[in-house]
């Protein structure tokens, strides 16, 4: 097994992918952001204010919930990680908590930030709200229609959601207005969303989401007496979910890493953004990456029905996770994750966000057998999907 490192090297390098490109502008902020963080991550008063709202805020430790429906129908043992019972629904919450407290201990006023699906807006306006800081969100237009209970959300919080009206409008041109946005007002803190964007960035997100991983080996323990699964499957589109989900699992060769991607409307349809299997190496927003791009180095457009995973990218922990072989890709059609949504909601009476039914997906793909102890990460709940579950009620 290749030994995969969870921190990357001094330069913000996982192997080949990471770094920091950067226009000069931004330098100076980068450079005091990795100097906060790495003060900040160490200190014990800063940990414990942030693990107290964890508890008592945000709701955690989130339940390890076996499914003794899907474990019948796949014959093995099967276990819902519930990021979804988060507060504000997802476990986007975990980062912002996180972020907000270092922009605070910062000195920052102004919150800027990205999103897809709405749930990192979501949860960045809740804390700001509860920080008493200023929050801009950029949202594609795309997302903003199609994910419109998040974007009032967003707005009751108080946040100003600005349309991306370029490009696809959707999560890639949202991250560049925010870029934008950031270089002509150095003085915001922008609130990256994904272990995506240059260094520190994806090191700080994959640090505070790795609770989710934490949380696994102490519950599965309670229950099994083991604290390692033989499998941890999680979406991603960026990679946030799934860089907490695997973490504490990395260095183990005995757990099988699956990171589900959306396939859109199929591999060769044209319309995909199954990153890992389409991409090749080359930056996007600010690290060198594996990104779905033409053959004059032009970003291609991405699809997916699902918001959070309608992205080019991924993030780098991730792409020499799955260049190495270390973690397992597996391409989730539009179709596939609504039928796996629609099956837990009719079984289980759990409505996982459009994301996570991808890696819920994942399982039909998968070799098991009854020894086999899987744990899904739920990354969201379907809320903000409704509309789109019901346009297509009649996949089955």
């Amino acid at each position: 097994m290749v030994k995969i490192e969870t921190l990357p090297d001094e330069m913000g390098f996982y192997g080949e992918f990471g770094g920091a490109f950067i226009p000069e502008l931004l330098r100076p902020n980068v450079e005091e952001l990795t100097h906060s963080f790495r003060e900040k991550k160490n200190d014990p008063a800063f940990n414990k204010q942030y693990i107290s709202l964890l508890e008592d805020y945000v709701g955690r430790p989130t339940p390890l919930y076996f499914s003794e429906k899907l474990s019948n129908k796949h014959g093995c043992s099967i276990y819902l990680k519930r990021e979804d019972l988060n507060h504000t629904g997802a476990h986007k919450i975990n980062n912002a908590i996180g972020q907000i407290l270092l922009a605070k201990s910062m000195g920052k006023h102004q919150i800027i930030a990205e999103t897809g699906a709405g749930q990192h807006g979501v949860a960045t306006a809740t804390a700001c709200a509860l920080m008493d800081m200023e929050c801009i969100i950029f949202m594609g237009e795309i997302d903003i229609e199609r994910q419109a209970p998040n974007v009032q959300r967003m707005e009751f919080l108080g946040a100003t959601v600005i349309p991306a009206t370029s490009g696809s409008r959707t999560l890639k041109d949202a991250t560049n207005e925010a870029i934008r946005h950031w270089i002509n007002h150095p003085d915001a803190y922008y609130l990256i969303g994904s272990v995506v964007g240059p260094h520190p960035y994806p090191e700080i997100v994959a640090h505070f989401q790795s609770i989710i991983s934490k949380e696994i080996q102490m519950q599965l323990y309670a229950k099994t007496g083991k604290s390692s699964p033989t499998k941890v499957v999680a979406c991603v589109g960026g990679g946030s979910n799934a860089a907490g989900a695997f973490y504490h699992f990395y260095d183990d060769e005995n757990v099988e890493l699956i990171a589900v991607e959306a396939a859109g409307h199929g591999l060769n349809s044209g319309k995909s953004a199954a990153t890992s299997i389409l991409g090749t190496p080359g930056v996007l927003h600010g690290s060198m990456t594996l990104l779905m791009q033409d053959e004059f180095g032009q970003v291609t457009e991405p699809h997916s029905i699902s918001a959070g995973l309608d992205y080019p990218g991924i993030g780098p922990l991730h792409a020499f996770s799955i260049d190495s072989g270390r973690t397992k890709s597996i391409p989730i059609t539009d179709n596939e994750a609504l039928i796996a949504a629609r099956e837990l909601t009719k079984t289980e009476g759990i409505i996982p966000a459009l994301e996570s039914a991808h890696a819920l997906a994942a399982l039909n793909s998968l070799e098991l057998d009854k020894n086999d102890v899987v744990v899904v990460n739920l990354s969201g709940r379907g809320d903000k999907d409704m509309s789109t579950y019901l346009q297509h009620s009649h996949i089955k």
